[in-house]
Formats: C-alpha cells, sequence, structure tokens
C-alpha cells in the first residue's frame, strides 16, 4: 500500500515553493521586462536606503547585545531575589506584542507628548524629545530585542556547571577571573548566534521603520517597497529595491549560517545554578542599578500602552461597526493562517519522519532534504519581498487588491510554519518512534491510529502551534499594508489609519484591543509549550 505521507509533504513544498518562488520569478520577470529603465532605478537613492537599512540593524543589534550582557549577568549572579520570574515574564512580552501596539508604547513614553516630555517641562528644560528618525527606529528596536538577548544570554549562562562555582570558590577567584575565565567563554560562544538572530530582525523590520521612520532620511529597503507600490506605483523602483533586499537577506543569512545558534530559543524558564561565590556590596549595587533601569525600560512602554489605552474612549470604538467588521476580519484570516500554518506544518513534519524511517542509516536524499528544511523558505525570502512579488504579478491579470485575504492567509501561514514546525516535530518522531512498529504488528493504520494513537499526543502541541501562528498573523502589518483597501482592514490596518490621520486616542483604544489579543494567545501557547517541556522531561527522565 503506497502512503500518502511523501505525497503530502510534496504539496506543502509546492504551495511554499510555489508562494516564494512565484515572487522571486515575477521580479526576476519585471526587471528583465523593464529593460534600461529598471536598471536605471538602481541609482544613489537605492543605494542610501540600502546603507541606511545596514546601518539601523547593526546599530540596534550593538545596542541591544551590549546592554544585555551586563544585564544577563546581574539576574545570573542573583538568582533568588523576589521579583526575578516576574521580571523574566515580563522580558516575554516584547516578543508577544505587535510591532505597531508596541511602538505606540514607545511614543507614549519617549515622543513629544509622552512621559519623558513631561518631566522635562517639570524640570523646567527646554527639551523636545524627537522620536522620529533614527533615534526612534533604535529605542524600539532595543525595546524588542534587549528583553530577548537577555534571556536567550541567560539560558546560555544557565548551562555552565556547578562544579565550576565550587572550584572557584574554593580557589578564591576574584570577579574578573571569573568573568574572564568561566562567564566570558559562554557568552562568547552564542554571542554570535545571538546578534545574528537579532540583526535579521532588525533588518526585516517594516513596521517600526514605517511609523517611527519619518521620511525618506530614515527609510530602509522594505518600507521603500511599500512606499513605491502603495504611493508612488513606481514598478521599476518597486523591482530594484526588492531584488537588493532579496540579495541582501541571502547575504545576511549566508554569514550567519556560519555563526553558531542561541543555546535555548524556547518559552520556559530554566532554574539558574547555585552559586558559591558572594558579589561585593559594590557588584551588588551595581547589579540592582542594572536590573532596575532595564526593568523600566521594557516595562514604561507596556504601561504607557494600557495606560494611553484605558485613556480613550474605549466604548465608543466598540461601538463603531468597522471596528468590529476589523476584529473579526483579523480574526477570521488569523485562524485561517493559523490552519494552513498547521497543515503544512504536520504535512512537512509526517513525511520527513516517514521517509527518515525508510532509509535506515542511509544518507537522506534530496527530497527528504528538501522537506526538512522547507519550513524555513520563508526565512530566505522575507514576506514583504513574497507580498511585493505578487501584487506585481497580479496586476497583470486581476485587481491586486481583491487578492487581500489570499495574500494575507497565504503569507502569514507561511511566516507561521518555521516556528509550527519546531514545535511539532519533537512530539511527532517521538509518538513515531514509539508507535509505528506496534501500530504495523496490530494492524491498526488510517483513521482509526489517527483517533486512537496519534490525536491524544498531538492535540496539545498543535493547540500550541494553532495560538502562536494566530498571534502571529493578528499582529502582521506587511502584507496588509500592501493588498489592504477599504473593504478589506484587519485591526493593524484600521490602527495605521488612525495613526495616519491624527487620532492618537482611537489608536491607543486599538492598540489594546490588539494587543490584549494577541496576549492571550501567546499565554495560551506558553502555557501549552511550559507543559510540553514538562512532559518531555518526564520522558527522557
Amino acid at each position: 500500500m503506497i502512503s500518502l505521507k511523501p505525497l503530502a509533504g510534496a504539496l506543502a513544498l509546492a504551495f511554499l515553493t510555489v508562494l516564494a518562488g512565484g515572487a522571486g520569478l515575477s521580479l526576476a520577470v519585471e526587471a528583465l521586462r523593464g529593460g534600461t529603465e529598471g536598471f536605471a532605478a538602481f541609482d544613489g537613492y537605492l543605494w542610501r536606503i540600502a546603507r541606511f537599512t545596514l546601518l539601523q540593524a547593526l546599530l540596534s543589534t550593538l545596542l541591544s547585545v551590549g546592554f544585555a550582557i551586563p544585564l544577563a549577568r546581574a539576574l545570573y549572579t542573583h538568582p533568588d531575589f523576589p521579583g526575578r520570574a516576574m521580571i523574566l515574564r515580563l522580558f516575554a512580552l516584547p516578543l508577544a506584542l505587535p510591532a505597531l501596539v508596541a511602538v505606540l508604547g514607545v511614543t507614549s513614553i519617549y515622543g513629544r507628548n509622552g512621559l519623558l516630555a513631561a518631566l522635562f517641562n517639570w524640570l523646567g528644560l527646554e527639551t523636545i524629545p524627537n522620536i522620529y528618525g533614527l533615534t526612534g527606529i533604535l529605542i524600539a528596536h532595543v525595546f524588542f530585542n534587549l528583553p530577548l538577548a537577555t534571556r536567550l544570554l541567560l539560558s546560555s549562562m544557565d548551562s555552565i556547571p556547578e562544579d565550576y562555582w565550587k572550584l572557584t570558590s574554593q580557589l578564591g577567584m576574584g570577579e574578573w577571573a571569573r568573568f574572564r575565565l568561566i562567564e566570558w567563554p559562554v557568552i562568547l560562544r552564542n554571542i554570535s548566534g545571538i546578534a545574528g538572530l537579532i540583526f535579521m530582525l532588525c533588518i526585516t523590520s517594516f513596521t517600526v521603520v514605517l511609523t517611527l521612520g519619518g521620511g525618506p532620511r530614515a527609510t530602509t529597503l522594505e518600507v521603500a517597497i511599500y512606499q513605491s507600490l502603495h504611493f508612488d506605483f513606481d514598478i521599476a523602483r518597486a523591482v530594484s529595491l526588492t531584488l537588493v533586499q532579496l540579495c541582501l537577506t541571502i547575504a545576511v543569512l549566508s554569514i550567519l549560517s556560519l555563526s553558531g545558534r542561541p543555546t535555548e530559543e524556547g518559552f520556559s524558564l530554566r532554574t539558574t545554578t547555585r552559586r558559591f561565590d558572594q558579589p561585593t556590596l559594590r557588584t551588588c549595587l551595581l547589579n540592582a542599578a542594572t536590573i532596575i533601569l532595564g526593568l523600566f525600560f521594557v516595562a514604561l512602554p507596556i504601561a504607557g500602552t494600557v495606560v494611553s489605552g484605558l485613556a480613550a474612549d474605549l466604548g465608543r470604538l466598540l461601538g463603531e461597526w468597522i471596528v468590529w467588521r476589523a476584529i473579526l476580519t483579523s480574526i477570521v484570516l488569523g485562524a485561517s493562517a493559523a490552519a494552513l500554518a498547521l497543515a503544512i506544518s504536520l504535512a512537512l513534519v509526517v513525511a520527513r519522519e516517514y521517509l527518515a524511517s525508510r532509509r535506515g542509516y542511509a544518507s537522506p536524499k534530496l527530497f527528504e532534504r528538501a522537506v526538512d528544511r522547507g519550513a524555513s523558505l520563508i526565512i530566505v525570502i522575507p514576506p514583504i519581498v513574497i507580498g511585493s512579488g505578487w501584487f506585481i504579478l497580479s496586476r497583470h491579470f486581476v485587481d491586486p487588491f481583491s487578492l487581500a485575504p489570499f495574500m494575507v492567509v497565504g503569507v502569514n501561514a507561511a511566516m507561521a510554519v518555521p516556528f509550527a514546525f519546531r514545535i511539532l516535530r519533537p512530539t511527532w518522531d517521538t509518538a513515531a518512534s514509539r508507535h509505528n512498529r506496534l501500530c504495523a504488528q496490530l494492524g491498526i493504520a488510517g483513521w482509526n491510529r489517527l483517533r486512537l494513537i496519534d490525536w491524544p499526543v498531538l492535540k496539545r502541541p498543535l493547540s500550541v502551534a494553532f495560538a502562536f501562528a494566530m498571534a502571529l498573523s493578528l499582529g502582521d502589518l506587511g502584507t496588509i499594508a500592501l493588498f489592504g483597501n477599504n473593504s478589506i482592514q484587519t485591526l493593524p490596518y484600521l490602527l495605521l489609519q488612525r495613526m495616519g490621520s491624527y487620532r492618537t486616542q482611537d489608536a491607543a483604544g486599538l492598540a489594546l484591543i490588539l494587543g490584549v489579543l494577541c496576549l492571550l494567545l501567546m499565554i495560551a501557547a506558553d502555557r501549552g509549550a511550559g507543559t510540553l517541556a514538562k512532559r518531555e522531561v518526564a520522558n527522557i527522565g
């Protein structure tokens, strides 16, 4: 009997290939059709934007990692102080907040009418904070990436054996010697992977630069692509920008493949190894100041989002049909994208395991390697590139804006596949290794196996992956910014429109609603992932 598992994997791989490859082919054809006009778009303006894209990503990475090292060390040195677990959970919130919501929180603190401006006014200073431009982009990127870098560095330091600290205590090592001989080698081993991850996130940042860039002098390639298509409809310019963005992304990923990866990228909080050394009073005070500064930097924008949202007229907003339509549209499109992401990821996971179990100890063939790496295809080609390619291609046949629901669901599903694949694969591989032979001996297959064997194992990781994928889709602005119109409006798109028309109170209220929806989904995913981690530990034990 021929198994349908490889066919399902082939179909999932074909969908991702057509989605990404079709966009790339469209850009190549359009560039060739443009002739000299297309090559004329590769001018000084384009290279200036490319330089700024690299500059802001490099500065954001340096600031995020540079501040994360002392913060992670301070949290690692004091594993038992009250509130430590709360701080680490707070540091997970920026990862759950949509970029547009976090931007409003940043402006509520550092903007012209924010908390910092009010403090300057109270002190009698005439300085007016300017959040727009490179400064605002860096603040927002550090807000997102400092907690991520801190958690990853702290997890890597948790891997230091406890015997090392016993030995340092017995030898009477000083603080500088402990840092140089024990902590720094571990940090150095992981810092390249962490910095590379953050650099990649910043170089493909869209929403932060769109809202805080402040004009042509602070524009990245992705924002310039959106402006070329949405405002100028300059196809030659959009194609040249997209090709440069694609080449830049591939080059960065190629360089990052040579570096290491962070040791921990999961949801759960790990227990810090017991320390036997006693920090000096000076070190304790310095660590306390570092932790307090990091806490305030992350907590204030989140608090600002809540306060600004509650100050808005939520009753009036929730009474508007356009708001409810945007909420329902976001939920429907988000749920559809999450369901499609799960179907693609599960097909890839099942096909990969089936092919691996059939080849035994032989080397994996081309199709198996393609299925295994297909989940990461969206990382090579960013969503804005895919959206731009299909926007340019579809205009020859239909109205591109009529494709908004399909493009939002397809691109957001592909964007969530790498995360869903990582959640589903360990559970499926473990279950298959335990049950395949027994099911074959008992003749359990098809629907009976799915109902009796596979579903009880898969239902929790499937729900975790669904919640995570839906949260990503709810907060996405990139694809809907290209294809959105008055008939298809998601909550982030409506929020962007209210910001563009200077209805700041409405925007704050919508940001609170969107943030709460995404946080609820991420909390569900976090708790489910924690349960999965405990189950894996119990199984290993």
